[in-house]
């Protein structure tokens, strides 16, 4: 049935409240908006920087490829795509961008990732070829995103997003080569976003000599730089629902947890929707405290889910550390034994020491685990100290939420 004729726009049913009491626009809200280039807060070097790269495209020749590190809400998926759209729109007269995000968390083989990007830059309409979502082989999928690419495009910009959660960086080779290699007419820019610094450390030589990538590091906010990216989207929220400490202590939060916008936007998020949940007309300094305990479990879990199993399991080795002893930091080689118990019970390999630091390196530079470095005199030499910088209930109800985790409840 169509909705009745409303020049009011207000809803006749009780059920439903006319308009809403905390919101005005929600999806100023969402992690994945792209504001305004007004709205975008303390990034003009890097958006400058990273326009440089691809001014190629703009002008119909080859953009350079681009590696982008930074911690987790820096604002490098945000950058990248609204540099993306600025190149299609800047392109001169008879020069055709298309742009492509991929999420290698979700696309993450690369028969994925290339079906991905062959279904989003096509059209069939325009073209006439046909991308089915699933049922070839890698090869038949490079063949249809290369005739889509020559069909519709000069220039093509493509982003992937946490390349480093993918099963195979081949995908860099095959798609920084491909003009070269003479698969497409079409040139071709890649901008690789990782939270890893050493991510192209561990690719194949091969892979690094295609890529021939530019490198681009975003810092984490400041407290003063959250304020204003919340402050530029107040308008998400009805006129007078904000008191005056809400944006102060979301960014405050925020802040502590190395500048992580995301964070402190997904506060904020939560804070309204708390007060909406609770009835009442504003949102308060209260439905703050609430909300940052939800986002600290919401954000965790975006971190840990995408992480291999040994990551996982290094994670549960300092959990179970913290939560049955009265310690709060432990020597990696008390990590280690613990972490040796855990794969044993679930029948998995162990790492080597060595690569077990890697790992705890590795969750030290996403913000998880904090390690330090203790002296312990001319007899017992320097050591690595770890310690859980998350609560460590909310990292172990996290990490057993991987079935194969799961196993270790009941050991």
């Amino acid at each position: 049935m169509a909705p009745s004729d409303s020049s009011s726009g207000s809803v006749d049913d009780p059920l439903f409240e006319s308009g809403h009491r905390i919101f005005a626009n929600k999806d100023l809200l969402k992690i994945g908006h792209v504001p305004d280039a007004d709205r975008i807060v303390g990034r003009d070097q890097e958006i400058s920087k990273l326009a440089k790269r691809l001014n190629g495209a703009v002008h119909g020749y080859s953009p350079e490829n681009v590696m982008i590190y930074g911690k987790t809400g820096t604002g490098k998926s945000l950058v990248s795509k609204h540099v993306c759209q600025r190149a299609q729109n800047a392109a001169q007269e008879g020069v055709d961008i298309g742009t492509a995000y991929v999420d290698c968390a979700e696309d993450n083989t690369e028969t994925q990732a290339i079906s991905s990007l062959a279904a989003k830059l096509n059209d069939e309409s325009a073209t006439g070829i046909s991308v089915p979502h699933t049922g070839l082989s890698t090869s038949k999928y490079y063949k249809l995103l290369w005739k889509t690419l020559d069909a519709r495009f000069d220039s093509v910009i493509v982003i992937l997003d946490e390349i480093d959660l993918m099963n195979d960086d081949s995908v860099l080779m095959k798609l920084s080569r491909a003009e070269e290699a003479g698969k497409i007419d079409c040139s071709v820019g890649l901008i690789a976003i990782s939270n890893k610094i050493q991510y192209v450390d561990s690719v194949d030589e091969r892979v690094k000599s295609s890529f021939q990538h530019k490198e681009l590091f975003f810092k984490p906010y400041d407290a003063n730089q959250l304020r204003e990216i919340m402050s530029n989207r107040d308008d998400a929220f009805q006129d007078g629902v904000l008191s005056e400490d809400v944006i102060p202590l979301s960014a405050a939060f925020a802040a502590q947890e190395h500048g992580d916008a995301r964070k402190a936007i997904d506060i904020l998020r939560h804070a309204g929707e708390v007060a909406y949940e609770a009835d009442t007309e504003r949102v308060t300094e209260d439905h703050v405290r609430q909300a940052q305990q939800q986002a600290e479990k919401d954000r965790f879990r975006e971190l840990v889910n995408g992480a291999p199993t040994q990551a996982k399991a290094a994670l549960l080795a300092i959990t179970e550390l913290s939560v049955n002893t009265n310690d709060d930091a432990f020597l990696t080689s008390r990590v280690y034994d613990q972490y040796k118990q855990i794969c044993d019970h679930l029948e998995i390999d162990s790492l080597s020491v060595r690569r077990f630091r890697d790992i705890l390196k590795e969750q030290a530079f996403l913000g998880i685990v904090e390690i330090e470095k203790i002296n312990k005199g001319s007899a017992g030499g320097i050591h690595l100290q770890n310690r859980l910088i998350e609560n460590p209930q909310i990292v172990r109800e996290t990490v057993l939420e991987d079935t194969r985790m799961h196993d270790w409840t009941r050991k």
